[in-house]
């Protein structure tokens, strides 16, 4: 079965290890990237076996499918670029700045027989994955994303660089639908929020309690559920998680047995790209489809409207 051509457009912290998996993945072949940064497009092309082109036009000819790390404001008109040409896309998340884009873009995908999945990578991450058996409809979800600051993804909102990440993975609980969005934010360094708190109840009862930040002394990227019959407790950057479970009554007290467990590394992207590459060959839904892209997208925008309800502060 004759490889998958791959392209990869914009090949900056996150673009250069799309470019490697495909030129090391046994379903995959890189073809060739582009990148405003000509000289690291060929840098990266000459690393990686591939060609650099001269623009995304001439680089549709040759591929079967694109990876898009561009600046999450360049996300919509590149992926619809790349879907008219019916190529299959995958869209470093958010899958765009707007749910009206986002809308438009599974649109794209449907009538063109595309496939389109969004890099909510965390969803590959082998410690969600070992957890996921274990979600039996979570009542609360306590999350903390926290990450030094830098320069990049400082285009958008907090809410959209970090927050999102978390607000897909409740989402993908399936909580039900949103009731009620209560927010607050600050911007410390950039023109937008850098730190932001939300509280999200569903109609189901369920809570998700939220703190996103890009100004913190150190990283942290951990969620808490808590459930009838235990809770759950995970770590996205040591892979590690503690799992709860009650046990039948022991006199007046309910026990809980706690088992800690440790998830392997395996390198989430690499698994999001194998999954990606599948679903083209099945044509089958991608674990992240479009739709579930859209779906996070409308919830950041509904904490980003809480947050200007509750007025954002610059301090």
């Amino acid at each position: 079965m004759a490889k998958l051509r791959a392209g990869v457009i914009g090949v900056g912290h996150l673009g250069q290890h799309h470019a490697r998996l495909y030129a090391s993945l046994q379903d995959s072949m890189l073809v060739g990237v582009v990148d405003q940064d000509s000289g690291r497009a060929s840098l990266i092309a000459r690393q990686y076996g591939a060609q650099t082109y001269d623009g995304l036009p001439d680089l549709l000819k040759h591929v079967d499918l694109v990876s898009i790390a561009v600046p999450t404001s360049a996300h919509y008109p590149v992926a619809k670029a790349c879907l008219e040409a019916g190529k299959h896309v995958l869209v470093e998340k958010p899958i765009a700045v707007l749910p009206m884009e986002a809308r438009e873009l599974v649109e794209l995908a449907t009538i063109n027989r595309c496939t389109l999945q969004v890099g909510h990578s965390e969803r590959f991450n082998p410690i969600m994955q070992l957890m996921r058996p274990h979600i039996r409809r979570p009542v609360l979800f306590e999350g903390q994303r926290m990450s030094v600051y830098g320069e990049r993804g400082t285009d958008v909102d907090v809410v959209l660089d970090l927050m999102i990440h978390d607000l897909d993975l409740v989402l993908s609980c399936n909580p039900g639908r949103v009731e009620e969005v209560r927010a607050a934010g600050l911007s410390v360094r950039s023109s937008t929020n850098d730190v932001a708190n939300a509280y999200i109840q569903f109609e189901s009862g369920s809570v998700a309690s939220l703190v996103a930040s890009r100004v913190s002394l150190k990283a942290m990227r951990q969620l808490r559920l808590f459930q009838p019959d235990g809770y759950l407790w995970m770590d996205f950057q040591s892979r590690q998680g503690v799992i709860g479970r009650r046990t039948p009554e022991s006199g007046a007290r309910p026990m809980v047995a706690v088992e800690e467990v440790h998830a392997g590394d395996d390198e989430p992207l690499r698994l999001q790209l194998e999954s990606f590459l599948q679903a083209i060959r099945t044509q089958s839904c991608p674990v992240v489809s479009g739709e579930d892209g859209t779906a996070a997208l409308e919830l950041a925008h509904h904490v980003l409207s809480a947050i200007k309800t509750f007025g954002t502060r610059a301090i």
